[in-house]
């Protein structure tokens, strides 16, 4: 079965004026369509950078990073961009929402950047808003919601594209532990559901109960890689196709 993301001896060097930081040093890592990866390490170890990575956010040093057979490594900054848009959804730490902006309307966001009507998004924005157990809080702002219920519409808003990666950046980094309990469930749950992959990036040990495999990260390299949940997923029905840069440029999505 080919990966949904493969990462090929990824290095990755900072430059501080004359010193050289090497946050990765070649890591290579496979990625299952539907899989859920926790990504463990402390501060510094390098796990976010390899995020950003994978994300297009910035470009490796050397190495090669592919999803659904894209060089995301490749990629200018206006096709990784539509990439994202169409394949990849983010979940922060600090939730990220807007703070003059409804539920509704933070919920709504990614759909604006597709180009959807304004009465598809709403609608769509109110069905997840729905999922994620958030009846009732379409016109409440950021202010009026507590934390849990921030990082809710947050999920909402990473999932009302459908998209197939869910990159999860410290998700309950800002959450009580009974809070943060509440919060994976209900990410691992929409995930499994939908067959999608989520990459969780954290320190807490605790998060890694949800993992089907648990990648621990230290000084840049990977310490070592334990399957946690193996065969409780749903398996893909099919072989992931590649998808080349024309196939970006024209807006397809991954299958």
């Amino acid at each position: 079965m080919k990966p949904l993301i493969e990462v090929k001896n990824v290095r990755k060097v900072y430059r501080m004026g004359e010193e050289k930081v090497v946050a990765l040093d070649d890591i290579s890592l496979s990625i299952q369509k539907g899989e859920i990866i926790c990504l463990i390490g402390a501060s510094g170890s390098g796990k976010s950078t390899f995020l950003n990575l994978v994300a297009g956010l910035e470009k490796p040093s050397r190495g090669e990073i592919y999803i659904g057979g894209v060089p995301i490594h490749k990629l200018n900054e206006e096709k990784v961009t539509l990439f994202r848009q169409k394949n990849i959804g983010f979940i922060f730490q600090s939730f990220h929402l807007l703070a003059m902006l409804t539920a509704l309307e933070n919920v709504s966001l990614p759909l604006i950047f597709r180009g959807e009507d304004r009465k598809k998004r709403d609608k769509l924005a109110k069905d997840m808003l729905e999922a994620v157990g958030l009846v009732g809080f379409e016109k409440r702002t950021p202010s009026r919601m507590s934390g849990g219920q921030q990082q809710r519409v947050g999920i909402a808003r990473a999932l009302v594209g459908h998209p197939k990666i869910i990159f999860a950046d410290e998700p309950t980094g800002n959450l009580d532990s009974a809070t943060s309990k509440e919060v994976m469930s209900l990410i691992v749950k929409m995930v499994r559901e939908n067959n999608q992959t989520l990459l969780i990036v954290t320190h807490d040990p605790a998060i890694a109960a949800y993992a089907d495999r648990v990648v621990t990260i230290m000084d840049g390299n990977i310490l070592n890689i334990e399957v946690r949940n193996a065969g409780t997923r749903e398996e893909p029905v099919q072989q992931e196709p590649d998808i080349n840069e024309s196939n970006i440029e024209k807006g397809k999505d991954l299958q």
